[in-house]
């Protein structure tokens, strides 16, 4: 017999079911709102209006963590946008970043050059002096294993 779907019925957990994320210490939302598509500027993703409106009901509904793409994939906009609304209406969110390899190959990889240089564009565009977790998108080879982890932990212990 094939089940009935006719009537919905409520699944999964809330936003403010908060998780451990990890051994971190931070409890955060069960789902992170993903940012990528907040901004206009490539002709593609919701005006700020919109964005606002995702924001706001993420927020009442208990949510606290957002994750935002690096610039290099969407525009430098929706980085500046997350930075006023997180500012200007937002105190217990946890923010997350992705530290991601750039198109431009002089400033691009996991190397320690380049972790310390677009985190601290990315803060000054969020108007943040820090983040709570930085996420690598993804392992770059040309970076030996010890300077990339090493670069990481100077990063956490500097507070950023």
């Amino acid at each position: 017999m094939a089940k009935d779907t006719s009537s919905p019925t409520k699944t999964g957990i809330a936003l403010d079911d908060y998780v451990l994320l990890g051994n971190s210490g931070l409890r955060v939302s069960p789902l992170c709102l993903g940012a990528m598509t907040f901004g206009e500027s490539w002709g593609l993703g919701s005006n700020n209006e919109e964005s606002k409106k995702v924001f706001d009901h993420y927020f009442e509904k208990g949510g606290n963590f957002i994750g935002r793409i690096p610039p290099a994939i969407t525009t430098l906009v929706n980085e500046r946008f997350l930075g006023e609304y997180v500012a200007a209406n937002v105190t217990s969110m946890q923010k997350s970043m992705k530290k991601d390899v750039r198109y431009n190959p002089n400033s691009g990889g996991n190397h320690r050059k380049s972790l310390v240089e677009n985190l601290d564009a990315s803060l000054k565009r969020l108007n943040m002096s820090y983040v709570d977790i930085l996420y690598v998108h993804f392992y770059e080879y040309r970076t030996p294993i010890e300077e990339f982890m090493r670069s990481l932990d100077d990063t956490v212990r500097s507070g950023k």
